[in-house]
């Protein structure tokens, strides 16, 4: 699994580049945000790696808040590559914070391929957890996303992981998971 490049810039448009890493060119799909962050010739990007039967895309980041977004928007069912990446294009993960907590459903239609359906939807699975993890007052830091990743895995709700995280002082993703699963057995 690539899960990120360092190379030289061979061929650069909005929706893509073409990076040589030790002589070999990798054809990696960005969002907008990538493209304008992309100045020099070098650079190195976050990168989501989606296997399928037919082909192998290379989807990247400079940011690495904006891959934990695209990340998010593919685990919502009906969400796929070319959504998730028109809406990292269309906003920063602090704009979308910010629409999930107020719950814009507006803004949402307004993403290329996103109608009123995948909007209801994307709000309906955000509206738990995630709108607590990039709005409302706490940031998207790596240690509380993989904190809650955790909890998922071991197959508590969105909602409980969010109640349980919020309770939580600590800045280490150890000690959160550790104190998520402390609330977690009062519940």
């Amino acid at each position: 699994m690539i899960v990120g490049l360092e190379g030289i810039i061979e061929y650069k448009e909005p929706s893509l580049v073409h990076l040589n890493v030790n002589s070999v060119i990798y054809e990696v799909f960005i969002s907008l945000h990538t493209y304008s962050a992309i100045g020099s010739e070098k650079v190195r990007l976050h990168i989501h790696h989606v296997i399928r039967e037919d082909a192998q895309q290379l989807y990247g980041f400079t940011q690495k808040s904006e891959k934990i977004l695209f990340e998010g928007m593919l685990k919502i069912n009906g969400i796929g590559p070319k959504a998730a990446l028109a809406i990292c294009s269309t906003f920063t993960p602090e704009q979308f914070a910010g629409i999930i907590s107020s719950k814009d459903i507006n803004a949402l239609k307004k993403v290329p391929g996103i109608g009123p359906k995948s909007a209801g939807r994307i709000m309906v699975e955000l509206a738990g957890f995630d709108a607590v993890l990039l709005g409302s007052g706490m940031t998207a830091t790596t240690a509380t996303t993989e904190a809650s990743m955790a909890l998922e895995s071991l197959g508590f709700k969105k909602e409980q992981i969010a109640k349980a995280l919020s309770a939580s002082s600590a800045i280490d993703t150890a000690t959160l998971v550790k104190d998520a699963l402390k609330q977690l057995q009062k519940l």
